[in-house]
């Protein structure tokens, strides 16, 4: 999960998001660096608008389709208090759905969550 956060912060402020950008975040943070997870999520967010990914993903709601109203609800009021929280999980939903859609495509359904998770 540290990986999706690293690319997360790159993204948020403007950096462009590489393998060697990606490493000095996780080093800068202590994390254990496996450059394979790197070139990974480096190689899956190639094409992936972050922002575009991350309004989306604040438009569903928390518990996707099947989450019902009290997960929305609980967002929503989450949102209203400016919630940071929220915003992260919103956040990390879209980084997994944008994943999990390039893995589909190419290696009989094994998303990136495997290899991150």
């Amino acid at each position: 999960m540290e990986y999706v956060y690293a690319a997360l912060i790159l993204n948020e402020t403007g950096e462009e998001i590489n393998e060697d950008n990606l490493t000095s975040v996780l080093e800068s943070a202590g994390a254990d660096v496996e450059e394979s997870r790197v070139k990974a999520l480096v190689a899956a967010l190639e094409d992936v608008d972050i922002e575009e990914a991350v309004d989306q993903a604040a438009a569903v709601p928390a518990g996707g389709a099947s989450g019902g109203a009290a997960a929305g609800g609980a967002s929503e009021e989450a949102a209203d208090e400016g919630g940071d929280e929220t915003e992260d999980e919103a956040e990390e939903e879209a980084e997994a759905e944008e994943e999990g859609d390039d893995e589909d495509e190419g290696d009989g359904g094994e998303g990136l969550g495997e290899l991150f998770g």
